[in-house]
């Protein structure tokens, strides 16, 4: 097998690389780690909202099974036909109103070659002056929809355990590629934050722009600026809505989801997860292993 060819060459820039302010890079990943789209809601959101470009993007081909996850064919309006490959794209947003710029990659977790991948990612954030990598993840949890969504968050990094209120990583055992990453961008000398929404296990299948706002909100804690929320707030209300609605039309989910509710309300301080973050991670990859098995 011939060695792949350097991780820059998987980079296609698509702009002239801009000037950024001690940008933070934001990523999330559809898959497994991003349940009820949280993730990618989030980091959709805020690129919308800060106004950010495209500015390089991710060559596909070694990276994805494509009779996996496949190109997709469009039309136009003239009937001629195009593919669309699954794509990871780096966004660049100037945040007048903070102190620190941002870059957001928004992709499609990869099948293949992770080390490849980070590395790419590393080279990318090293060419656009990165130093803080920030990555975005959410799980299906034993949690109640109707009541605030908790996140859970993890760095090495003292200072931001201090204002953040966030601990270290304890975590050992089997891994996604979020974990893959925020490993190579510390070891590669970046400062990492991780944070994790948990959604109701008992709508898997709804996207949750709950949890994606409660997302944004506690990124916008970390690049110290606040972002325009009013649309997720209103689409989090009518998810809240839809989900009291298909709740009441079941007995046993109605008397499933009272029991959560007694019990998140019964707790007068933070429960396990908030005391010790990690748990939350580490359910995350209990859920990973099972998937293996």
């Amino acid at each position: 097998m011939s060695a792949l060819p350097p991780s820059g060459d998987f980079l296609n820039w698509l702009s002239p690389k801009p000037e950024l302010r001690d940008p933070v890079l934001i990523v999330a990943f559809e898959g497994w780690n991003d349940a009820g789209d949280a993730a990618t809601i989030a980091a959709g959101h805020l690129a919308e909202r800060l106004d950010a470009t495209a500015v390089a993007e991710i060559d596909p081909e070694v990276f994805y099974d494509f009779s996996t996850t496949r190109p997709i064919v469009h039309l136009d309006h003239e009937r001629q036909r195009s593919l669309t490959w699954p794509t990871n794209q780096l966004l660049a947003a100037k945040i007048p109103a903070a102190s620190r710029d941002a870059v957001i990659l928004v992709g499609i977790e990869p099948q293949l070659r992770w080390r490849a991948f980070c590395d790419t990612v590393v080279a990318a954030a090293r060419d656009l002056g990165i130093n803080t990598v920030l990555t975005l993840g959410a799980l299906l949890s034993d949690v109640p929809h109707s009541r605030p969504v908790d996140i859970y968050g993890a760095t090495d990094d003292e200072d931001l355990m201090a204002s953040l209120n966030l601990s270290r990583s304890s975590y050992e055992g089997p891994t996604g590629i979020v974990g893959v990453l925020s490993t190579t961008c510390r070891e590669a000398g970046f400062t990492t934050v991780s944070f994790w929404a948990a959604v109701p296990s008992y709508v898997p299948g709804a996207p949750s722009p709950k949890a994606g706002l409660a997302l944004v909100h506690r990124t916008s804690e970390l690049l110290a600026t606040s972002i325009y929320v009013t649309d997720l707030e209103i689409a989090a209300a009518s998810y809240e809505r839809q989900i009291d609605e298909l709740v009441s039309e079941d007995e046993d989910t109605a008397a499933y989801v009272a029991d959560l509710e007694e019990a998140w309300d019964a707790e007068d301080d933070e429960d396990d997860l908030a005391d010790d973050p990690e748990l939350l991670v580490a359910e995350v990859e209990d859920f990973l292993r099972d998937t293996n098995e």
